[in-house]
């Protein structure tokens, strides 16, 4: 991606009770990942790094589930059950994003690109090795 400028972007849950926000560029590179949990719920995010993520408000009303190795922490609303955000197990030190939680305005492009997740200790591997 080109332009390196962050914006900060806003968002939250259906309820709106949780609410967050990310600076992160305004071309967003939007992962897709085709293991089990992000299939089902359909996730589709962007990475920040977590000092760059802020719950604005509603974090006593999170849930988290968490499954396998319990390194990714998926949280959820409370009221409503939306996931706006979670932290990846391929990158703990991060939260992914989901871009559909975002409020409209600051997202100018997006560059989507699949990470194998069900086969994520071999893609981890290929990943490390660059």
């Amino acid at each position: 991606m080109e332009d390196s400028s962050f914006v900060k972007h806003t968002g939250g849950c259906h309820c709106g009770t949780v609410r967050f926000s990310a600076l992160a560029p305004a071309k967003i590179r939007l992962c897709k990942c085709n293991c089990s949990v992000c299939v089902k719920k359909q996730i589709k995010g962007f990475l920040v790094p977590a000092e760059r993520f802020e719950i604005l408000q509603g974090k006593d009303n999170l849930a988290e589930y968490t499954f396998n190795t319990g390194i990714a922490k998926h949280w959820f609303c409370k009221t409503c059950g939306v996931q706006s955000f979670y932290r990846p197990r391929s990158n703990p030190e991060g939260i992914s994003v989901m871009i559909c939680c975002l409020d409209p305005g600051t997202v100018k492009e997006v560059e989507e690109f699949t990470f194998d997740g069900q086969n994520w200790e071999e893609t981890m591997k290929k990943r490390r090795a660059f």
